[in-house]
């Protein structure tokens, strides 16, 4: 059938116009972005197996309980000896990395969104865009932008995983009882200090919520993020895709169904009474 309208023309003819001009800001965010994932790569594969996974188990232990450190003991150990330990704390840096990022972004978009109707139906549908196009469509911006690496699996990462965040971050500031508002600006309280003093305080567990969403989907898009060379278990499993090895593909998707666990159960115990974690 022949196109009547063709939006891809246009969008393709915008995204050479932004490689265009754009070019010395995309070079500086890519070297940048390299400098900043390698760095904090270099520190979690510089410490030793025999320190991370103590410090990890002591981790899930305080927050989590019993359970989640023995699962976080036993799982660390399976990844270190099937050999894929560089590897994970490759993905854990990029999924660091792009999970703070876009944190640093959604949050006050859902700030804002709260508080304005008008930004609120602007930023809906493109929350609504971001969240139902298909995953690996983020791939072609990314590496058009910034060639193939870390900086383009992250910047997909980046735009995949910000929508829960915004939302709920906008959810739990509207949920706020408008009595303790009233009562926080009847004591002389500014719209700043409302905000920061009681808004942000009384919805921060469901912020929190959005975080553990963030992390979640930041792992998932890090993992199709292998297909454009950005490192770590995600090209593990490509390897073992392509080459239709079947080990090698269940050892590497369970050693990222193992981190996706331990950073599930210590991020969502951040949101809970720490009594109600043992």
């Amino acid at each position: 059938m022949e196109k009547i309208i063709d939006i891809g023309q246009y969008v393709t003819e915008f995204v050479n116009w932004l490689r265009l001009h754009g070019r010395p800001f995309f070079d500086f965010i890519k070297n940048t972005g390299n400098a900043s994932i390698e760095g904090i790569e270099w520190i979690f594969v510089s410490i030793p197996f025999y320190l991370m996974i103590p410090l990890f188990t002591l981790l899930a232990f305080k927050r989590a309980g019993k359970g989640i450190a023995v699962f976080t003991l036993l799982g660390l150990g399976l990844i270190y000896l099937m050999g894929y330990w560089i590897a994970t704390m490759q993905t854990l840096a990029l999924i660091l990395s792009s999970t703070v990022i876009a944190l640093a972004l959604a949050v006050p978009l859902g700030i804002w969104s709260a508080k304005n109707s008008s930004a609120q139906r602007i930023i809906r549908p493109i929350l609504d865009l971001m969240q139902t196009m298909p995953a690996f469509v983020y791939l072609i911006p990314a590496v058009l932008f910034f060639s193939i690496g870390k900086v383009p699996g992250a910047f997909a990462t980046i735009i995949f995983a910000m929508p829960p965040a915004v939302r709920l971050t906008s959810l739990g500031i509207q949920q706020v009882p408008k009595d303790v508002l009233e009562a926080g600006r009847s004591l002389g309280a500014t719209n700043r200090q409302v905000l920061l003093k009681v808004e942000l305080p009384l919805a921060l567990r469901t912020i929190l919520t959005g975080v553990n969403q963030t992390i979640l989907l930041s792992l998932s898009m890090v993992v199709i993020a292998g297909m454009i060379a950005a490192g770590g278990l995600g090209e593990k499993v490509l390897e073992g895709i392509s080459n239709l090895d079947v080990g090698l593909g269940f050892e590497s998707g369970i050693s990222v169904v193992i981190l996706a666990i331990i950073l599930d159960r210590i991020t969502q115990s951040f949101n809970k009474p720490k009594g109600l974690t043992k």
